[in-house]
């Protein structure tokens, strides 16, 4: 990382600054020619929570990350002034970057498992911090350990102190990666997307775990896409576009009133009871959908059991699902939501109960019988990426599912990528040539080559910022009133849920503890632990009149509104 201004011996002081504790003016971050942040001012105080939003690409977390010294390899980082912990950061070489990671700032970002070593521990990885940073004595470290795993709100600290990543779920995980970014008492906290792909309830505790760090003292910077969580937490929030600040202030009102229209955009985008049956994102009015119909339900399921060893992941579980209708599946990580889409896909078979397919026995049959009826029921994942073949082309990748002759099958998958928004010379790309929404699309063409009457989506928008997130189920929308497809929509996020299904089921510890029409359900749950779902959900402040636009606009977003 190249820095410019600011003298060559400044080191940063343990003292505590008697203004904020990070302050940047005019921030620019260039790779090459590229300069993907642009003019970006900020400043984070003691015990308060500032938050970064916008698009995939608007440079979110490459201007969080450029406040650790972590901007990237090539990274040219210039500011007009940029202080750390009250001494000029420009004037920053590595080793003093290396003393503020972690004694300073600690960094939380989305992804637990790529940002955890797979081959060590919990009490590794967070020990290390404790050593390096010489945090407790030696003989202390391992009660410090469980300390703070208690602290972060890991259930059974002692167990998963001694567990490996893969040996935990994506909420654990999570909180691991926190009791290690905060266990050298820093006074930042700098979190990337920390909840992005938590269900509602650890969502809810993780944030909780946050605003008891700020209530010590501690300054948060929060970089999300899900503007419900920002209004939760926040104080003040920045909207990013393009790498520039396009409008901020205090996040009640940007988010309750916003005066630029990206920014009334992104709020048009976010899901929720009020959208049900609108369109999201831009575009023609949505077709009208089909009503659910059909004697025959297209795919059923009845008293499925599944046990992994002595712990039953799904326990008696019953649905039916018609033609054109979708059905929610919601519940916490462990809840066997997953476990029954593997199930309901033929990737299982249940040590009880049957699915059936059309009417026809789809459980519990050798693969040979199934073989007819596979090209029904198709799977759109939460990560494509990690599904697809990364030396196969887009082209390959659509066509394979195909049974085709060689030139029906290019014009087939020429027609799908159409269909699902993306240019003919998509083919020729790699799925790491291609943003998260352009492969998520490519897992829909892909779903939808074999013609299938039931697609099974897991998580298929979670990773999505709200904007692509809006463009992908407007368009599983559009394919749902087209071809009358039933939908087994599973997702953590209640919001989604709410917007695009008709009917809703919520798992608890492989059961289901209640069914029924989606707006019964989240307007008058039955259930206990449906009553503590709904309630966890963060919300949006209510609407108020928009202001004017701020002025001028992009050129200079540092002169758009302020607090």
């Amino acid at each position: 990382m190249t820095a410019v201004h600011g003298s060559a011996d400044a080191r940063p002081s343990a003292a505590a600054p008697a203004g904020p504790l990070v302050a940047v003016e005019d921030l620019r971050v260039s790779f090459g020619a590229a300069e993907v942040v642009r003019g970006v001012s900020l400043s984070v105080a003691p015990g308060e929570c500032v938050a970064l939003v916008g698009e995939s690409g608007s440079g979110k977390s490459v201007t969080a990350r450029s406040l650790l010294g972590l901007a990237g390899p090539g990274a040219a980082v210039r500011a007009a002034a940029f202080s750390v912990a009250g001494r000029d950061a420009l004037a920053f070489r590595e080793p003093d970057w290396r003393r503020l990671r972690g004694s300073f700032a600690g960094l939380v970002l989305q992804d637990a498992l790529g940002s955890l070593d797979p081959l060590r521990t919990a009490a590794a990885e967070i020990g290390e911090v404790l050593s390096v940073h010489g945090v407790v004595p030696r003989r202390a470290r391992a009660a410090r350990v469980l300390e703070l795993l208690a602290a972060a709100g890991v259930p059974e600290p002692a167990l998963r102190a001694g567990q490996r990543p893969h040996e935990l779920s994506g909420g654990l995980r999570q909180r691991v990666l926190i009791a290690s970014a905060v266990a050298a008492g820093p006074r930042l906290i700098i979190a990337d997307e920390p909840t992005t792909a938590l269900d509602v309830t650890v969502q809810a505790r993780i944030l909780r775990l946050l605003a008891e760090r700020r209530a010590e003292g501690t300054a948060l910077l929060l970089i999300s896409h899900d503007l419900a969580v920002v209004a939760s937490v926040a104080d003040r929030v920045l909207v990013l576009r393009d790498g520039q600040v396009v409008e901020q202030g205090p996040t009640r009102d940007v988010l309750s009133s916003p005066a630029h229209p990206y920014t009334r955009s992104l709020l048009a985008a976010v899901p929720s009871a009020a959208t049900r049956g609108a369109r999201l994102s831009d575009g023609p009015p949505p077709p009208p959908r089909r009503p659910p119909g059909g004697d025959v339900p297209v795919l059923a399921a009845t008293g499925l059991v599944r046990s992994h060893g002595p712990r039953r992941a799904v326990g008696g579980v019953s649905f039916a699902l018609r033609p054109g209708e979708t059905l929610g599946v919601v519940g916490e990580s462990g809840s066997g939501k997953t476990t029954l889409a593997r199930l309901v896909l033929g990737l299982l078979d249940p040590d009880a109960g049957e699915v059936t397919l059309h009417g026809r026995p789809w459980s519990g049959v050798r693969e040979r019988a199934r073989r007819p009826l596979r090209p029904s029921i198709q799977l759109v994942s939460q990560n494509p990426l990690d599904s697809f073949d990364p030396r196969h082309t887009v082209g390959r990748l659509v066509a394979e599912p195909l049974r085709l002759p060689r030139r029906e099958r290019r014009a087939r998958v020429l027609d799908l990528l159409e269909r699902v928004g993306l240019p003919p010379g998509t083919a020729a790309r790699h799925p790491r040539e291609l943003s998260g929404g352009q492969r998520q699309r490519v897992a829909i063409a892909r779903a939808l080559g074999p013609r299938p009457a039931v697609l099974v989506c897991d998580e298929p928008v979670s990773a999505l910022d709200v904007s692509v997130q809006a463009q992908v189920l407007d368009l599983l929308a559009e394919l749902q009133a087209e071809r009358g497809l039933a939908m087994l929509f599973i997702s953590h996020d209640l919001g989604v849920v709410r917007h695009v299904s008709d009917r809703v089921l919520v798992m608890k510890d492989g059961e289901a503890v209640e069914e029924g029409d989606v707006e019964e359900v989240f307007l008058r749950p039955r259930h206990p632990y449906t009553r503590a779902l709904v309630a966890a959900v963060p919300r949006l402040p209510p609407a108020r009149p928009s202001r004017p636009a701020p002025s001028p606009s992009y050129d200079h977003p540092e002169r758009s509104r302020t607090s």
